[in-house]
């Protein structure tokens, strides 16, 4: 699947339940033509929908904090603004673009987690850091530079710190 927007991870081996409770949901929140793709690395769904990714997020914490029964499989859900191929190149001009929106005196981070690659996350972190003019800060950032490699797709976001759905942190909150 090429065209995502929402990478959604799981236990290994509970896939499929996942990839029908995050049907079951984008369809609640009013997608019911969302698709939705396992893919070969364990507890790894892909997920395409008409919705902004930043808001399902954001629709996925409320219904936690209300009715935190109805996720059970999904463990974190991922807003994927881009999606390009996995080279150098490619996620640097993507990140560089993505960041145009942070504003003087904003702080980043850069996460890169790499699934089937052989490129080095140091080589991935100091080629998009070089196209950044901020201030770095690892414990407090007022962004996050996310960058998801799977195989030969990557896939990269600019989000706040908060815009990133996980069900063990948000059910530790309650």
């Amino acid at each position: 699947m090429s065209g995502f927007n929402l990478i959604v991870s799981t236990y290994r081996f509970r896939e499929e339940e996942a990839q029908d409770e995050i049907h079951d949901l984008l369809e609640a929140f009013g997608d019911s033509d969302a698709e939705s793709e396992i893919t070969d690395i364990k507890g790894i769904i892909l997920a395409q929908t008409s919705l902004d990714p930043f808001q399902v997020v954001g629709r996925l914490k409320e219904l936690i904090s209300s009715e935190p029964w109805q996720l059970r499989y999904i463990l974190r859900v991922l807003p994927i603004e881009v999606v390009v191929p996995t080279d150098l190149d490619s996620i640097k001009d993507a990140a560089k673009e993505l960041a145009s929106r942070m504003e003087e005196g904003d702080t980043f981070r850069i996460t890169v987690e790499k699934r089937h690659s052989s490129l080095a996350s140091m080589e991935i972190i100091n080629a998009i850091a070089g196209q950044i003019n901020r201030k770095v800060n690892l414990e407090n950032p007022s962004w996050v530079i996310l960058v998801q490699i799977l195989g030969g797709q990557a896939a990269v976001s600019v989000v706040k710190p908060g815009q990133i759905f996980s069900s063990v942190v948000e059910k530790r909150m309650q």
